[in-house]
């Protein structure tokens, strides 16, 4: 599984503006929509009278470092990667309505400072219910610093390292999908430090597109220092009016979300194990094995090994008793070989009782059995891998393949996490009957493979190819062929599911026309 969605754990819209009757004397600076199901944001400049200005700003917080399901609790269980391996992207979406949409503009994602606390309000006309989060206070007993929020921008927090960022909004009607890995890595470090603490984001149109607002304008019993708002570089017009679905929609696919993304394929090349060819470069000449510790139906760390070393070495003889038998094959120097002729190759811890190692492979046996060891202790003796040639062509091949899920079933929990395996080959295979008669076929492995996911009844994206500088959704492959794992928490229940592959062959993407069809309950 490489995708993994953790949803809002509040939100709410905070407002200065004047109620539908456009009274000048009463502003919603009170009103909290926090239990509403959308989410808005405007700019609303001489509505009510000559030169008024009229705000509405978004306050998201999402469980990072505050929860048993938090991307830290994750993090800590291994459900995620370190940094630097994962992405996280700030996903909003959308909600159409019968108002004016705005178009041409840029917001701002920018993190909160202070506190909040999400309130109970849903009225967004008339803005009766009173709560807090709301324009002047963060909660029921402590304002914010500034109207409008508390916000680390440099306008706001001198000397704040928090990241913040801008989304340009053309046609008015995107959905946000915004990186925000810098953000979140610093919200995981700052547990113990408050500058840097999780209080979510504010998403607020950029200064530039916030109304004009000079000093004349803020009330005489009113601070000034308390008016964020001030903004003689302003707009003379509205903006009016981008809502964006809320925590509570009804609609499972469209809830605000941070998404962890990450490539979590591995590439066990003991089905596709090439001898090193002067066609290839040196680093395509390796091949990478790997070795799963499985003790009592759980993978676990080798006790002497533990997240260190391993050595692996390579026999092309077994004895009757299924152990390596004569000498070590000597290797090139590459990958895990520190030396020409070395006998043995360096491997690496990769994960919980997962290790891995990599090596080229000049010998002449054309069967050879890797033996995981440490020392003298031998810990397995891998199955027979069969050494490949990579062979040049003198035509342009274009290969097309017919695959099938072997393992497919009809219905799958929502709690479960499935594991997908294909069985592949071209499309224009032709067997002669001796290999009928005689032979196992073999699958082939398209060394990048994607899988998406979409709902059936109206073709809806629930999972997209992740075939970005990321490779989410990139399929592994072993001795076995290719697979992937799917978290059934990432699809809707009650609903049937279609899943589409996609094969990088020959520099380009090749849709396969297989549909594999199943149902989560």
């Amino acid at each position: 599984m490489a995708i993994k969605k953790y949803l809002a754990s509040k939100d709410t819209t905070i407002t200065n503006a004047f109620g539908s009757a456009l009274t000048t004397t009463t502003r919603g600076t009170g009103s909290n929509m926090g239990v509403a199901d959308v989410v808005e944001l405007f700019s609303i400049y001489g509505q009510s009278t000559s030169g008024s200005t009229e705000l509405s700003r978004i306050l998201f917080q999402f469980p990072v470092t505050d929860s048993t399901d938090s991307i830290l609790a994750d993090r800590n269980s291994n459900a995620i990667p370190a940094s630097g391996s994962v992405n996280f992207f700030l996903r909003l979406y959308n909600t159409k309505h019968a108002f004016t949409l705005p178009k041409d503009y840029t917001l701002s994602v920018v993190p909160v400072s202070k506190s909040w606390d999400e309130g109970v309000g849903l009225d967004m006309e008339e803005y009766t219910d009173l709560d807090a989060a709301n324009w002047t206070y963060a909660t029921d007993t402590v304002t914010w610093d500034k109207y409008g929020g508390d916000y680390h921008t440099g306008a706001y927090v001198a000397g704040s390292t928090l990241p913040s960022y801008t989304v340009a909004l053309t046609g008015g009607a995107e959905d946000i999908e915004l990186d925000i890995t810098s953000l979140v890595e610093e919200w995981i470090a700052g547990t113990s430090d408050d500058a840097r603490q999780n209080y979510g984001v504010g998403i607020q149109l950029s200064s530039l597109y916030e109304p004009y607002f000079s000093s004349s304008n803020i009330p005489a019993t009113d601070d000034a220092t308390t008016y964020e708002l001030h903004n003689v570089n302003g707009v003379k017009r509205s903006y009016y009016t981008k809502k964006f679905f809320a925590r509570g929609t009804e609609f499972f696919y469209k809830r605000p979300i941070i998404e962890a993304r990450w490539d979590s394929s591995r590439k066990d090349n003991a089905g596709s194990f090439y001898l090193s060819s002067s066609l290839a470069s040196a680093t395509d000449n390796l091949n990478t094995l790997y070795l799963y510790s499985f003790v009592r139906g759980q993978l676990k760390n080798i006790p002497v090994v533990g997240a260190g070393r391993i050595a692996v070495s390579v026999y092309d003889t077994l004895g009757a008793d299924g152990n390596p038998s004569g000498s070590k094959i000597s290797l090139p120097l590459g990958g895990g070989v520190v030396a020409d002729d070395d006998l043995n190759i360096t491997g690496g811890y990769v994960d919980t009782g997962i290790y891995s190692a990599s090596f080229a492979f000049t010998g002449s046996s054309t069967t050879i059995y890797p033996v995981w060891h440490s020392g003298s202790v031998e810990y397995h003796t891998g199955s027979a891998i069969t050494v490949k040639a990579l062979t040049a062509s003198n035509f342009n091949p274009n290969p097309k393949y017919v695959t099938s899920i072997t393992n497919l079933k009809p219905i799958y929990s929502v709690g479960e996490t499935a594991r997908f395996r294909l069985y592949t080959r071209q499309k224009d295979w032709s067997p002669t009957i001796y290999t009928k008669a005689t032979a196992t076929v073999q699958t082939e492995i398209v060394e990048d493979s994607y899988y998406k996911v979409f709902r059936v009844v109206d073709d809806f994206a629930a999972i997209s190819y992740g075939t970005g500088s990321l490779n989410h959704t990139r399929l592994s492959y072993d001795l076995s062929g290719s697979y992937f794992d799917l978290n059934m928490s990432l699809l809707e229940p009650d609903y049937a599911y279609g899943i589409k592959l996609v094969y990088y062959v020959n520099g380009a993407y090749h849709e396969q026309e297989e549909i594999f069809k199943f149902r989560v309950e």
